[in-house]
């Protein structure tokens, strides 16, 4: 396995509210959907989810 520098990377993500609070998504990433009881939630868990869906990528 080769060694590989980090960096950082930027995703527009787009919010929607609902009833239930707000819901995310990342368009540039498809599938990838989060949700919140508010924006700042919501935003929070959308990077968590980003992250978890290009480790994904990494190891496929």
């Amino acid at each position: 396995r080769e060694a590989f520098e980090m960096r950082s990377l930027t995703y527009k993500v787009a919010l929607y509210r609902s009833e239930e609070g707000y819901s995310v998504s990342c368009p540039g990433l498809p599938g990838c959907w989060s949700q919140g009881d508010t924006e700042e939630a919501a935003i929070a868990t959308i990077q968590v989810a980003i992250q978890d869906y290009l480790a994904v990528l990494q190891t496929t």
